[in-house]
């Protein structure tokens, strides 16, 4: 399950976005939102493919795959060294996927902000820095250790504190750990020291309703120049708190006459969602039976036998081979019968890489 951590400074949208977010999980049909903690909410992937199959099959239960959302207190300057209960706010990052910064890019005098004014660039940099010297303090206690090491001979140590030094460097020239690492190995020793600044990150723009539809405003492009600033590779999703609480009361007959009403095609959850599976190179899969329908998610280039994996250990341990259609050809033919008699459904082997929009049916024995 993806799990994205929403960051920002106090008062900027975090909480209602968070609050839509998850009243829209409990809307959706098929699938309640479940709340599995105060601050953890979990809701399902918006997807018409899934819609559209289950239309078709009318299976017993419908399962889409989900997201989970965490809500991180509000951070400030300050936050590395405990400002706000700082320590703890950042501790929470450390277990999410990925970060999901929202940033205001409104005016409301309703609405205080704590440093005054509203000022995007100065918000991304506020909260960016204190994520930065969160690792700055990691990396540097981490390095005085590994050297003591490295200069016992060890290879491994010498590697690390090869890498933690060009984290430190990067950390200190104002970008992230992220740009450190030059290996699938140094990504993982990264991620396993707790990196916040090597996490995968997108913005989340809160906006006044009449600028959703045209999808930018000043302040949002001060938002893109600060981040090209700090050489991250990041989406901004432009969303409206206010706009998205009012969509979320709304029952889903209603939904699309909304978002048309505002100018857009898709809710703010799912420009969201569709942005993590993107920043994190996620894609869909199906199963579809009389009892079930489901929607699965795998990293993009996963293996039918990584697939399997996903469902149960058991498919992947036996695994024989995978029946496999696209979705849009699955719909046309109606069935797997049809489609098996129009000679669509191929049969793969464990190193057939699973496409978006799959839908498997795995043959194992165990």
């Amino acid at each position: 399950m993806l799990r994205l951590g929403i960051v920002g400074l106090p008062n900027v949208g975090k909480s209602t976005l968070f609050n839509a977010l998850t009243n829209a999980g409990a809307a959706a049909e098929n699938y309640p939102f479940c709340t599995v903690d105060p601050n953890v909410g979990v809701v399902p992937v918006p997807d018409d493919r899934l819609d559209r199959l289950a239309e078709t099959v009318k299976p017993k239960r419908v399962v889409p795959a989900t997201v989970q959302f965490v809500d991180i207190a509000g951070l400030v300057k300050g936050a590395s060294q405990g400002e706000g209960l700082g320590n703890k706010f950042l501790l929470h990052i450390k277990d999410v996927d990925a970060i999901v910064h929202v940033v205001r890019c409104f005016d409301d005098p309703d609405v205080t902000h704590v440093h005054g004014d509203v000022n995007a660039e100065r918000d991304h940099d506020v909260i960016t820095a204190e994520l930065a010297l969160a690792d700055l303090a990691v990396a540097e206690r981490r390095l005085e250790r590994v050297e003591k090491t490295a200069r016992s001979g060890d290879e491994e140590a010498k590697d690390e504190a090869d890498l933690l030094r060009r984290v430190i460097a990067e950390l200190e020239a104002g970008r992230g750990a992220r740009e450190a690492a030059a290996t699938p190995d140094e990504r993982r020793t990264l991620k396993h020291l707790g990196m916040l600044t090597a996490k995968p990150v997108l913005y989340a723009a809160n906006v006044d309703e009449d600028a959703l539809a045209c999808g930018t405003t000043p302040a949002v492009e001060r938002l893109r120049e600060a981040v090209r600033r700090h050489h991250e590779v990041a989406e901004v999703v432009v969303f409206s708190g206010k706009f998205e609480a009012e969509l979320a009361e709304l029952a889903a007959a209603e939904r699309a006459e909304f978002l048309a009403g505002a100018g857009v095609e898709e809710s703010g959850l799912e420009r969201l969602v569709h942005a993590g599976y993107r920043l994190l190179g996620l894609e869909t899969f199906f199963t579809v039976g009389d009892n079930e329908v489901r929607a699965w998610d795998v990293r993009r280039d996963s293996t039918a036998y990584d697939a399997a994996g996903e469902i149960h250990s058991d498919f992947q341990r036996g695994f024989i081979r995978a029946e496999t259609i696209h979705v849009e050809e699955f719909l046309k033919a109606g069935s797997y019968k049809a489609a098996r008699e129009k000679g669509l459904v191929r049969s793969e082997g464990r190193e057939y890489v699973v496409a978006d929009g799959d839908v498997l049916l795995f043959r194992f024995n165990v």
